[in-house]
């Protein structure tokens, strides 16, 4: 064998063996490698229904708590990574202001997803819109692809992390809904936070839960609904 057929099938092996690490829909080896060997079903759809009329200005509980959760608030953390934010919106005809947090609306089609050239950004079969930071070259198309300014880039060394949060310098990351949170059964870190109960976490493909119950008794938008990206994250109040 020559020695160009030999690395032809080297570089097969190693791409088959790359390809082979999302083991399911929506399922990788590390997930596998944490304790989660089943694969999520498309039968959910994680999502959040946001009143406004609820989120104070000023209030900060939301993005405390998913600082903490996800470390990125750690003593020695030079990223000043944000994955959720507050937002002050004012209405200029009447003067209206509402507050609200904005963070990755987990787009059911994911402009992140479309323009990523490794497969770094992917959209999980539950809705979850996530970063493989293994696969990550820190090109950041999906930084300037989506709308909602909801990622962010590691510049420096990330110490004092969280280990059910990987994070990693020249990296792209974002809100993650607290996937690891989910996956054991809990909510987001900032529904759970929440202490004027303003962030209502539930499924959305559920018509029984009461995450799509509220959505049919109220009025809720998607910000940029003209974009047609059917966001997992909606807004009542706006």
């Amino acid at each position: 064998m020559s020695e160009i057929d030999l690395k032809r099938r080297n570089f097969f092996k190693t791409s088959l063996g790359a390809a082979a690490l999302t083991i399911a829909p929506g399922i990788l080896l590390f997930d596998v490698a944490h304790g989660k060997p089943e694969a999520v079903s498309s039968s959910v759809r994680w999502g959040m229904l946001i009143d406004t009329a609820n989120c104070r200005e000023g209030c900060n509980d939301c993005v405390t708590a998913c600082n903490k959760e996800n470390g990125l608030s750690g003593v020695n953390n030079t990223t000043n990574a944000q994955w959720i934010r507050k937002i002050e919106i004012k209405e200029v005809s009447t003067g209206r202001q509402v507050s609200l947090p904005m963070m990755c609306q987990h787009c059911e089609h994911p402009p992140c997803v479309d323009v990523c050239p490794t497969g770094a950004s992917f959209k999980r079969a539950d809705g979850i819109v996530l970063v493989d930071r293994h696969r990550c070259i820190g090109c950041r198309y999906c930084m300037m692809a989506c709308p909602y300014k909801a990622r962010s880039f590691v510049h420096e060394v990330v110490t004092d992390q969280n280990p059910d949060v990987p994070r990693g310098k020249g990296t792209v990351e974002s809100c993650s809904l607290c996937v690891h949170r989910i996956d054991a059964g809990l909510k987001p870190a900032c529904a759970e936070s929440c202490s004027n109960k303003a962030i209502l976490f539930g499924d959305l493909n559920d018509p029984n839960s009461e995450i799509s119950k509220k959505i049919r008794s109220v009025t809720s938008v998607q910000v940029r609904a003209d974009l047609g990206l059917n966001t997992g994250v909606r807004y009542q109040g706006l």
